[in-house]
């Protein structure tokens, strides 16, 4: 019971700062001259929670195992919280970032996050706002290379008029998905691989298969075309550039010491969920004694 009670408080401690790392092991991203801020520390758990990593390693891999859009779902995540509040490589997260103690509201959300009918000229002055330069911009658009779309995100480029930008075989597909403009279906971000964390993404771009004005017009401008060029040829070089502005993503606006709070429950303030991290102790403590019988 103490073991499982440590490792389940463990989980939830850092399970919102380490996400990042442990979707994928596909290489190990070099981010050894990424910079970090006062108060967040490469080794901030080793005394009280030592085998943190391994422990919500574990959990997400039964998560992603049960449902890989989990994957770009925390993914997204990761993007709202540290913008608004504020498979891949396989690297390290500076830890010890506390949550706030508000909730964005969804018009604070809007004003932050660029829409995808953004282009490229309003993406790069909304995260220059951020210190995040056009590396960064190109680099975190890849997050694109898992999760799914709603029909309304896009169809602006299929209707009245297609974009001629787009490439037509890929329009005729959508406009199959998506047969009006507010149509309610779903389609996914990725169409070479939609649930692998991959260079992909770069390529359907460079083929005019970009779902999203944000996404395409990254290769239609000559600020972040060659950008999207070298990652589409070299993945590696993609997987290091992601790994780095993630960190430097990861440390907006950061909240540490007895600043904040840890949440028990990501989606509530500790005030207003006493009882829950009791109930989910004893789900893990049931989940372990289911392993060993």
């Amino acid at each position: 019971m103490a073991r499982a009670a440590t490792s389940f408080t463990c989980f939830f401690l850092i399970s919102s700062l380490l996400f990042p790392a442990l979707f994928f092991s596909i290489s190990e991203a070099d981010n050894s001259a990424a910079p970090i801020v006062n108060g967040l520390s490469w080794s901030f758990y080793k005394s009280s929670c030592p085998k943190v990593e391994s422990i919500i390693r574990s959990q997400l891999k039964k998560v992603f195992k049960k449902d890989i859009g989990q994957a770009a779902g925390l993914l997204r995540l990761h993007f709202h919280d540290c913008f608004v509040q504020s498979g891949g490589p396989d690297y390290d997260v500076p830890l010890g970032r506390r949550d706030g103690l508000t909730f964005a509201t969804r018009n604070v959300t809007l004003q932050n996050l660029p829409p995808p009918t953004a282009n490229a000229s309003v993406i790069l002055a909304s995260l220059a706002t951020k210190n995040l330069d056009a590396t960064d911009v190109v680099a975190l658009s890849g997050g694109h290379s898992i999760g799914i779309s709603h029909c309304t995100s896009f169809t602006n480029r299929l209707y009245p008029t297609q974009d001629p930008v787009m490439d037509k075989t890929f329009a005729n597909n959508l406009k199959g998905v998506c047969p009006t403009a507010n149509s309610t279906n779903t389609t996914v971000l990725d169409i070479r691989s939609p649930d692998k964390f991959d260079n992909k993404y770069y390529v359907n771009l460079m083929n005019r298969q970009g779902l999203f004005t944000s996404d395409q017009d990254l290769y239609t401008d000559s600020r972040t075309k060659s950008i999207v060029t070298s990652f589409a040829i070299n993945e590696t070089l993609f997987f290091e550039k992601f790994a780095l502005s993630m960190i430097k993503m990861g440390q907006l606006s950061v909240l540490t010491g007895k600043n904040g709070e840890i949440r028990a429950n990501c989606s509530v303030r500790n005030p207003d969920n006493k009882s829950y991290l009791a109930m989910k102790v004893d789900d893990e403590v049931e989940e372990d004694r289911a392993e060993l019988r």
